[in-house]
């Protein structure tokens, strides 16, 4: 007799108006059970973690599901007609809503697919066995390939079918497995997935930027990625996207510093941890990549390697540091070197470290380019040349907060120039 659960209970997100009006909608223009919730909603409330997207599947085509949530008055957008999806939003929550669908032809980036009306069918060309699950509006679980729920409670990866024929539709499947066995995996991998992803990693070259880098900060968010970096690393995985990775150590440390001393998720830094101290690298990564230039500048400022970080700074360097590269690059080059420390020791003058730039403001100047010209220099460069030695000295005398002493030093300097 099986212990394994056979329905999700009704969670709160099954329970909301916006979800029943759409399941209703689709039920109207179809039948009681032409619609069934599948993948992550499902999985997750499971597990009971939290979930972030509904999906759902019907045995209605894009054009039956289109016009049942019109006339039911929700909004529809055709985000992939063509493969079978649109999307309802209904109270301003987006549901994707998707036909039945099994695969013509792959070639492992996009799929041909035809409409079927069989769920084991639709469940066969998912890709991991805890994926294809669907639960009824009643909650009721439907486990096509028989092995779904079982893998779900006991954190098995394991693709549905032949593990190569899943990767050859979709050579991202092989990010998505590392992905996932970072998020769900306990205990041993699947072998029969790390055979295949090793043998296949070849073909990840080329493939689509975006959606590179997408598992790829997505497998770097979960709580601890460390395992499933190593398992990355040792089929060369990690290499084949990560060409520039040339040891996990730092990784490591930052992970299980942030797990256990900062208590944050911190994905793009981990990402940075991996690199190594290298504008020039984080840049062209961050290219290769097609990261956001938001990213991209986070990257290659936590590269810097000005001013030098130690943890025994004293609080006046620590200062001029935040002062010279700014708040997030210099709490990032501290966490980073902390992650390369050799003294575990030192905790807490790194906390210290933290705790200083993230609660002291930095001033502003107290000079201005008018006044510098009131004091008779020129328009033009000289007049940056000229406040950047006055803020140099400010810089020395520690933010001193003395305007006065500021417009004493620019006579200093200005006094017997030659224009």
């Amino acid at each position: 007799m099986s212990n394994l659960p056979d329905t999700i209970g009704k969670p709160a997100w099954m329970t909301l108006p916006s979800t029943q009006a759409v399941i209703a909608a689709l039920e109207a223009k179809g039948f009681a059970g032409c619609a069934r919730f599948v993948g992550g909603c499902v999985r997750n409330s499971l597990l009971k973690a939290e979930v972030d997207d509904i999906d759902i599947a019907t045995t209605l085509t894009p054009d039956q599901v289109t016009e049942a949530l019109e006339t039911a008055g929700i909004k529809v957008v055709p985000t992939g007609v063509d493969h079978g999806t649109v999307t309802a939003v209904c109270d301003g929550r987006p549901y994707e809503v998707t036909t039945l669908r099994r695969d013509v032809s792959t070639d492992g980036r996009r799929a041909v697919v035809a409409f079927t009306k069989s769920w084991e069918e639709d469940a066969q060309r998912r890709d991991f066995r805890l994926n294809a699950l669907y639960a009824d509006a009643e909650g009721r679980l439907f486990d096509p390939t028989g092995q779904g729920i079982a893998d779900c409670m006991a954190g098995r990866i394991v693709f549905v079918g032949d593990a190569m024929t899943r990767i050859r539709e979709d050579y991202l499947r092989i990010l998505r497995w590392f992905r996932f066995h970072a998020w769900y995996g306990k205990g041993e991998p699947d072998q029969a997935a790390l055979t295949a992803c090793k043998a296949l990693k070849g073909m990840l070259s080329g493939r689509a930027a975006e959606r590179t880098q997408k598992e790829l900060l997505k497998l770097l968010g979960a709580e601890d990625p460390r395992a499933a970096l190593r398992l990355m690393a040792a089929t060369s995985v990690l290499s084949a996207v990560l060409p520039q990775v040339k040891a996990l150590t730092r990784f490591e440390t930052l992970v299980g510093i942030q797990n256990e001393q900062l208590f944050e998720t911190d994905a793009e830094l981990r990402l940075a941890a991996l690199l190594p101290d290298d504008p020039v690298v984080a840049r062209d990564t961050a290219e290769r990549l097609r990261l956001s230039n938001a990213l991209k500048d986070r990257l290659i400022e936590a590269a810097g390697k000005e001013p030098r970080i130690v943890s025994w700074m004293s609080p006046r360097e620590a200062r001029r540091g935040v002062y010279r590269v700014g708040l997030r690059a210099f709490t990032d080059r501290v966490k980073l070197a902390w992650a390369a420390s050799i003294r575990p020791a030192t905790t807490q003058q790194w906390r210290g470290l933290l705790a200083l730039a993230q609660t002291w403001t930095p001033p502003a100047f107290p000079l201005t380019g008018d006044e510098v010209l009131a004091a008779g220099v020129p328009k033009g460069p000289l007049i940056g040349e000229v406040m950047r030695e006055v803020e140099e000295w400010w810089i020395d005398q520690d933010f001193m907060d003395d305007k006065l002493a500021a417009v004493e030093r620019l006579k200093a300097v200005t006094q017997g120039m030659v224009y």
